[in-house]
């Protein structure tokens, strides 16, 4: 059978708790509207507060979804929700800042059964498997090194980069190990190893970083991980 033709509208649903204030949600609907003109596709995008994701079918019908920054939520298990709907429904996801921290903790909960992994910024009762930073990244810069053949290094089409990040939690060191033998795997880390990307195998694209890329968008610089994430849920 002949491949089906790309699709020319895709809609998007950000699910996260939109705040005028925070600088990654001014710059979001610039990095979409950007990577669509880049893409010559039309794309229409949905806040969906967590409060107002209770079920799957608050869901259906979109393209892609985008965990986006500003944690905690007000209602986290929201979030959670839309993450494992996406996971386990090969939807195509992005989970930025808080976005990656959530989508780490979904997985630890629901496919590695450590049913009390927690976010230490909301949580101590539990496995924290995000906790505190050694140091604060908030309005800061780094390098990362990709992993060959990732899908971050496909899109960015080469193995170092810099990006900013606005963040005081990662991925514990208790954990990080875990996800080494796991399908959710790190495919980006700063210069002392620490994890920055994952990816999870064997879904067609499902990308979580601790940065907040999108904001390139305020600089009229390209966002290559939401052109990835607009090209995969084109198909």
């Amino acid at each position: 059978m002949p491949p089906l033709p790309l699709k020319e509208t895709l809609r998007v649903a950000l699910v996260g708790d939109y705040n005028p204030a925070v600088i990654a949600h001014k710059a979001i609907p610039l990095a979409l509207d950007n990577a669509a003109e880049y893409l010559d596709v039309t794309v229409d995008y949905d806040w969906l507060p967590t409060p107002e994701v209770t079920s799957p079918e608050d869901l259906v019908g979109y393209d892609a979804i985008w965990c986006v920054p500003a944690s905690p939520y007000q209602n986290e298990d929201g979030a959670f929700l839309a993450i494992r709907y996406a996971r386990e429904n090969q939807i195509p996801f992005l989970g930025t800042c808080g976005g990656f921290q959530h989508a780490v903790i979904e997985y630890a909960r629901n496919v590695l059964d450590l049913g009390d992994a927690v976010h230490a910024e909301t949580s101590q009762q539990g496995s924290l498997v995000i906790g505190p930073l050694s140091c604060s990244l908030v309005e800061k810069s780094d390098a990362i090194e990709l992993k060959p053949g990732s899908l971050i290094a496909e899109a960015y089409g080469r193995s170092i980069i810099e990006e900013g990040y606005h963040c005081n939690y990662g991925i514990a060191d208790f954990f990080a190990g875990q996800l080494e033998t796991s399908q959710l795997q790190p495919t980006g880390w700063d210069n002392q190893g620490e994890i920055r990307v994952v990816e999870l195998r064997g879904h067609p694209f499902f990308v979580g970083t601790l940065f907040q890329h999108e904001r390139n968008a305020l600089k009229d610089k390209p966002a290559p991980l939401v052109e990835a994430l607009l090209k995969a849920a084109q198909r």
